[in-house]
């Protein structure tokens, strides 16, 4: 559980630590930003079926589970009227979920 603690704390450290550079104008690689946050979802996707699959009763697991379906039926059926709602909710959503799986992630490791 820590290997995955630390690859997880990794992931999320690369986009991190590329998008302040390019906010403090020193190097701008903010497309790399991006994919490392395509790799990120990926990475923390494939790890909550993991732990979900061992630990099919932890409800803060479910609850992963039920924020990441619903992003996705939300981005899928578009309900919302306004660009910048749709701007914060395809923005803010996923970066809600990686923090909270890395929460999870980072008391079972140190259990």
């Amino acid at each position: 559980m820590k290997t995955i603690n630390y690859i997880n704390s990794f992931l999320l450290g690369i986009p991190t630590i590329l998008f302040l550079l390019a906010f403090l104008k020193i190097i701008d690689l903010t497309v790399f930003g991006l994919l490392s946050i395509i790799l990120l979802g990926l990475f923390q996707i494939i790890i909550s079926g993991y732990l979900l699959f061992h630990e099919p009763q932890n409800k803060y697991l479910q609850l992963y589970i039920a924020g990441v379906v619903f992003y996705f039926v939300m981005i899928y059926i578009d309900p919302f009227s306004s660009d910048d709602f749709k701007t914060y909710f395809g923005i803010g959503i996923p970066i809600i979920l990686a923090f909270y799986l890395s929460i999870l992630i980072y008391k079972k490791a140190n259990k």
